[in-house]
């Protein structure tokens, strides 16, 4: 399995053509729709913009948050995957991951971090210890968190319950 390779093709298409292209900045709107070329119909099409701070539409995603989204969601399904491979039953997961971005005097940026907290609850019984350490593997293992060039922190809350 090892040098597997994956391919992730999406398309982008700019709808927000006023009328008059990008003639001024002020002109246009950031409104794009990210797709997945020939997939199945029932794969939804994301409403995309830039974010409101740059004239976005704060009703559309913008690119940072499905940045932090994408982190979430591949530290969230490593875990499960680690949680029912070592028998802790995950009843719930929900995450409010937050990203920082900082902008550069020349108009440009970059995430300085992500920072994950999860709110895990396991059935009675379950390894809490254990629960809370696979988040450190879960982290290793993440394809998205890899490939960034800035720190991806965990902050996790492990609860027992029903």
């Amino acid at each position: 399995m090892a040098g597997r390779e994956h391919r992730y093709t999406v398309a982008v298409t700019w709808t927000g053509n006023t009328g008059s292209g990008t003639a001024g900045y002020k002109a246009y709107e950031r409104a794009h729709e990210i797709a997945v070329p020939d997939a199945s119909p029932t794969k939804p099409v994301i409403p995309g913009s830039s974010d409101p701070a740059f004239r976005g539409d704060p009703a559309r995603w913008n690119p940072e948050e499905l940045l932090v989204a994408s982190v979430s969601a591949c530290h969230k399904l490593w875990y499960l995957h680690l949680c029912a491979a070592a028998g802790i039953v995950v009843t719930s997961y929900a995450d409010r991951a937050e990203g920082v971005m900082v902008e550069t005097a020349d108009g440009g940026g970059h995430f300085a971090r992500i920072v994950l907290r999860p709110e895990i609850t396991i059935l009675p019984g379950g390894d809490a210890a254990k629960a809370e350490a696979l988040h450190a593997t879960a982290h290793a293992r993440c394809f998205i968190a890899n490939s960034l060039n800035f720190p991806v922190l965990t902050e996790p809350t492990i609860r027992t319950g029903e």
